[in-house]
């Protein structure tokens, strides 16, 4: 939800320029191998594997096409595990990047990138991770927001604004409650 607040709300009235980057939750929180979280997040890692191929071939703006993809299936159509050449395909890319899901080499991008991010906001944290300059030229980065729906426009705007405050002061950290709603997806994109 808040990659569909930043792009379908807050991006064209703020005029940003976003470039999308891998947060593996696998690499991040290292889950046993038999616990129930393992299996989702290690399947996710493979799809993030997956749009670094795409990145690599087609650069930075090929990314949210394959998100957007991931996310439909996901979240809108619950398939949680499916083909990345499907979603390749879809999108009407190369559908040899599937091949980069069992590829361990593309894992050290995935992690650089990733570490960048983390870097700035510190390792406890989850997603979404937002990270901007700041006035001054220096990068800031926050966890969240974390949001149930994307708010309309007027509210949207005065989250973005208030997380791009919060995340310039310094020595402020963290504001969080406790979520008791369900995501609510929308239409799918």
């Amino acid at each position: 939800m808040t990659a569909r607040w930043v792009v379908d709300v807050v991006s064209p009235e703020r005029d940003l320029n976003i470039t999308w980057q891998p947060i593996s939750l696998l690499k991040k929180n290292q889950p046993a191998e038999d616990s129930d979280y393992y299996e989702p997040v290690a399947r996710t890692h493979k799809y993030l594997r997956v749009m670094e191929s795409l990145r690599a071939a087609d650069g930075d703006d090929a990314v949210l096409p394959l998100y957007w993809e991931y996310g439909r299936r996901i979240h809108h159509d619950g398939e949680r595990v499916f083909d990345p050449a499907d979603a390749l395909a879809a999108i009407g890319v190369d559908t040899a990047h599937a091949a980069a899901m069992e590829d361990e080499s593309w894992d050290a991008e995935i992690d650089k990138r990733m570490g960048e991010g983390l870097a700035l906001s510190g390792d406890d944290v989850g997603t979404p991770l937002i990270a901007f300059e700041d006035d001054n030229g220096e990068k800031v980065a926050l966890f969240g927001p974390v949001i149930t729906r994307v708010p309309p426009k007027e509210q949207a705007l005065r989250l973005w604004d208030g997380f791009v405050a919060m995340a310039t002061v310094p020595g402020f950290w963290e504001v969080k409650r406790t979520r008791t709603e369900s995501p609510e997806f929308g239409d799918r994109p």
